[in-house]
Order: C-alpha cells, then structure tokens, then sequence
C-alpha cells in the first residue's frame, strides 16, 4: 500500500464494482435472485462504509515511549503494516463471500 488515499479509492472501486455488476444483473439477467442481489448491494455498501471507516487510525504510543526518535518510527511503520495487512485481509474475505453469494444468486444455465 502506497498511502491512505490509494487504499481507500481502492476500497470504494472494488465495492462500486461489485454494486454495479448486482444491478447489472437485476437489470439484464432473466431469473435472478432480486431481492438477493438487492441485499448484497446492501451488505456492499456496509462493507465500503465500515472498511474506509477503519482505514483511518492512530499508533496507541507516543514517542516519549521510546528511547529515540527512530525506534519510535521504527515500532510505528510496524504496527501500521500489521494493521493494515490486517484491514486488507478481512476486506478480501468479506468480498470473496459476496462474490459466492453473487454467483449462488444467479440460475445456472439449462443444459441443451
């Protein structure tokens, strides 16, 4: 991750993309799960509010903490990487569920 505002265009791309292809479906795919891919849509915007919500926080410890100044950076960039791994794996599973519900909302095709 770059910086916060990449993470966060990020965050809002992918939900408005999966937003945008459940009202795709509702729009153009016959026997769809409507109210399904009306609640994912839902649950998308949820998810787009609370990550971009916990993109934003702060190291719990100040730098009189430290010794000096560089282990005090030092101990920051390490609790920002882990929290951040953190936020951006709980985001990919939570989007990997909506796909399969996604995918479990729509027919699968009849056999010819």
């Amino acid at each position: 991750m770059a910086n916060k505002r990449n993470l966060k265009k990020q965050i809002r791309n992918i939900c408005g993309d999966l937003a945008a292809e459940c009202a795709m479906a509702i729009q153009f795919i016959p026997m769809v799960d409507k109210e399904k891919m009306s609640e994912i849509i839902s649950r998308v915007a949820g998810l787009q509010e609370n990550t971009l919500a916990r993109v934003s926080f702060s190291f719990d410890k100040s730098a009189r903490d430290f010794d000096n100044n560089h282990e005090y950076i030092k101990a920051k960039k390490e609790y920002n990487k882990i929290a951040y791994r953190k936020l951006v794996s709980e985001f990919n599973k939570t989007v990997e569920k909506v796909v399969d519900d996604m995918n479990a909302a729509v027919p699968k095709p009849a056999d010819k």
